[in-house]
């Protein structure tokens, strides 16, 4: 394949995958989030716990059914785009992604009819049961998923033969170095998405002054998740970045946007705040940046060092904008996400939740946060490990199937005009659910009314726990 038909591969496994992940993202945290309240549904027999579960199954079944569609013609793409890295690779990668369908996806397919048609019709224990075994399908199917993409960071336990990779080692490919941090920041990126979805339903409700039970009851597990995950991911990512300097230094350097040299050889590495990464002069153009700050974090020492640019040739280096920029805003939106929990943390502890507007009108738009950090963290992942489409085993150029310009760009079109429509509808749908809201006279309940006195600081505890 030619290079600019290569790239075109390139930008239409990027949308394909950038659609695709944000709906499993999304339905690993809402899968747990269902089953949570189907647990609390039986332990307390409070109805709105049910009434929530009935709610959100809706939504996670148009998001799901999303999932599936989009990710599909993931597999297609490494047969038709990227043959060569089918051949190459083949042989652990494929295992890998048939685990995934044999455990996890088997697991949440079984379960998955029995959650969404089983209400009123089986046992309350079998519908909770099937709630969790499909909360515990979408973990496994992370899992998997995870792996396989951990060994393309940084491929272990196999062995090179004519150019083709054969495992030596299940145990080391599957469990390789960087699999631990990347599959833990991944699934806390999915629950705080989730939680911040949850968030911003319950906010918006609140202000509307509808469903008041449930929107208290989203708001307060919402934020209680998200005040505790968001410091945690802080934590998490900091692991996962001494693991990325540990196994792949040329990902961070650009990442930190950091060239190294003899100049650079004394005293500390500055953070660098903002700055237009230039390769051409190998330098950064306007520059903000904080002394020894880099050090501190990627070293824990005041004038610790880490390799820079320079010390890669050329032609090994990542891009330079992508990793630079898609760190910086997931890292920007995190702290964004800390401040928001915390606030709403405070304003719950002083009775105040339900009765700040300010809080309820960011909180009510600040549903998409995850979903975007999700996205800049993928791009930055991705895009840092080039020129290597598996790290220093096979590069891009050389995994492309020999197709044309032509070929590839049609195909491209379509792709982006298909799924244009199948993100349309879904969002669609799921907007439709969410103005309907939860309904307790599905289960024989009586549907919401307005909390009488709910503007009145303190209400909201006293009231919340009634029904």
């Amino acid at each position: 394949m030619d290079a600019d038909a290569t790239l075109l591969a390139r930008l239409q496994f990027a949308f394909t995958i950038s659609f695709h992940i944000i709906f499993p993202a999304f339905t690993i945290g809402l899968s747990a989030w269902i089953a949570t309240l189907l647990v609390m549904w039986r332990i307390t027999e409070r109805d709105r716990y049910r009434n929530l579960a009935q709610f959100w199954t809706k939504i996670f079944a148009v998001s799901f059914a999303m999932g599936v569609v989009s990710g599909i013609v993931l597999s297609y793409q490494f047969g038709t785009n990227w043959s060569e890295f089918s051949r190459a690779v083949g042989n652990t990668i494929g295992p890998l992604m048939g685990y995934e369908v044999l455990t996890a996806f088997f697991l949440e397919a079984t379960f998955l009819g029995v959650m969404l048609f089983g209400w009123n019709r089986v046992p309350p224990w079998l519908h909770v049961t099937a709630a969790i075994c499909v909360a515990v399908g979408t973990l496994m199917s992370a899992f998997w998923i995870l792996s396989a993409n951990s060994w393309m960071q940084y491929p272990a336990g196999h062995e090179i033969v004519d150019g083709v990779a054969y495992p030596t080692d299940w145990w080391d490919l599957i469990f390789n170095p960087t699999f631990p941090y990347r599959f833990a920041h991944m699934v806390t990126a999915a629950y705080l998405t989730t939680a911040f979805v949850v968030i911003g339903v319950g906010a918006r409700y609140a202000l509307k002054n509808e469903h008041p039970r449930q929107s208290w009851t989203m708001l307060r597990m919402g934020l209680g998740m998200a005040a505790v995950l968001a410091p945690l991911q802080a934590v998490i990512g900091d692991f996962h970045g001494l693991s990325t300097l540990e196994y792949q230094p040329s990902k961070i350097a650009a990442m930190e946007a950091h060239w190294g040299g003899e100049e650079a050889a004394e005293g500390g590495v500055p953070l660098v705040l903002f700055a237009l990464p230039n390769a051409e002069t190998e330098s950064n153009d306007y520059e903000v940046a904080i002394p020894n700050l880099g050090s501190v974090i990627l070293t824990h020492s005041w004038t610790g060092q880490f390799p820079g640019l320079k010390e890669f040739a050329p032609e090994d280096r990542p891009p330079l904008w992508w990793p630079f920029f898609g760190f910086r805003l997931m890292v920007g939106l995190g702290f964004l996400m800390i401040g928001i929990s915390w606030w709403g943390a405070w304003l719950w502890w002083r009775g105040r939740l339900t009765t700040s507007p300010r809080f309820l009108r960011l909180a009510s738009w600040s549903w998409p946060v995850g979903f975007i950090a999700i996205l800049a963290g993928w791009i930055t992942t991705e895009t840092g490990r080039q020129p290597w489409v598996v790290w220093q085993v096979l590069r891009t150029e050389d995994a492309a199937s020999n197709l044309g310009f032509a070929t590839v760009l049609t195909s491209l079109v379509m792709f982006v005009l298909v799924y244009s429509v199948v993100f349309a509808t879904g969002i669609y749908y799921m907007n439709r659910l969410i103005v309907t809201g939860p309904k307790p006279y599905d289960t024989g309940g009586t549907p919401s009314r307005p909390l009488t006195g709910a503007g009145r600081p303190g209400n909201e505890l006293t009231r919340a726990g009634e029904a």
